[in-house]
């Protein structure tokens, strides 16, 4: 457990690249996720649509060091809390929300919170570098990588199989290399994962709407694409 004099001293420390304490970077370390499995949404709302509010599904709850747990969600090309999303538009959170019931509500449901702290209690590894894996779970929302060589125009779409929680708090997507797959379906664990920011061409991450409207040759998802061509 850090001192308060160690706090402090983190405290006057900044990030060059977050510009936020280290103390508070430390506190937001995720330490345990459990995959939302029930179908909850964020909701943001963007400078261009302010009378529209959009839906995202949340992938998963994450348990921070601090004890608070956000719901986190694949946004533009990491996983973010939904709380803090930065979107080019100016995306704002707006909450989270239960289709099932129409409900809004701002806070993580009581029972991820409970599972999370009980699997924390449970669970202690004794880890030598933070990049250890302390969990892989699987995406279930069907979140795409696009990949792209050539500034977008070509690209390649592969789904996200899992989501490893590593030891130093950060969060890598696992993507199929098809010339080390020996056995389908690929589970998480297996052997021919790797981490979608290790490929050079990896750009974004796609919700699975999104993706299957690229593969289908949708016009309008044609459009938003070319868009994003670097002339």
């Amino acid at each position: 457990m850090p001192t308060p004099a160690l706090d402090h001293q983190m405290d006057n420390v900044i990030d060059i690249f977050t510009r936020k304490p280290l103390s508070e970077l430390s506190d937001n370390k995720l330490i345990r996720i459990a995959p939302e499995l029930d179908g909850l949404e964020m909701l943001y709302s963007n400078s261009e649509n302010p009378e529209k509010l959009f839906s995202v599904k949340v992938l998963a709850w994450g348990l921070r060091l601090s004890g608070e747990v956000v719901g986190l969600v694949p946004w533009l090309d990491e996983l973010v809390a939904c709380d803090e999303i930065n979107d080019p538009l100016n995306g704002q959170w707006q909450g989270y929300y239960d289709q099932g019931v129409d409900e809004l509500f701002f806070a993580a449901p009581l029972h991820k919170v409970v599972e999370l702290e009980t699997a924390a209690d449970y669970y202690e590894y004794q880890c030598e570098t933070g990049r250890e894996i302390i969990q892989e779970v699987p995406d279930t929302i069907g979140t795409h990588a696009v990949l792209s060589a050539d500034g977008f125009h070509s690209i390649t779409l592969k789904e996200v199989v899992s989501w490893r929680l590593l030891h130093d708090g950060s969060m890598e997507a696992m993507l199929i290399d098809e010339e080390k797959m020996l056995n389908t379906p690929v589970l998480p664990g297996d052997e021919c994962l790797y981490a979608a920011d290790k490929n050079d061409d990896f750009r974004y991450f796609f919700q699975h709407h999104i993706a299957n409207k690229l593969k289908s040759q949708d016009p309008e998802a044609l459009a938003a694409i070319s868009l994003l061509e670097e002339r």
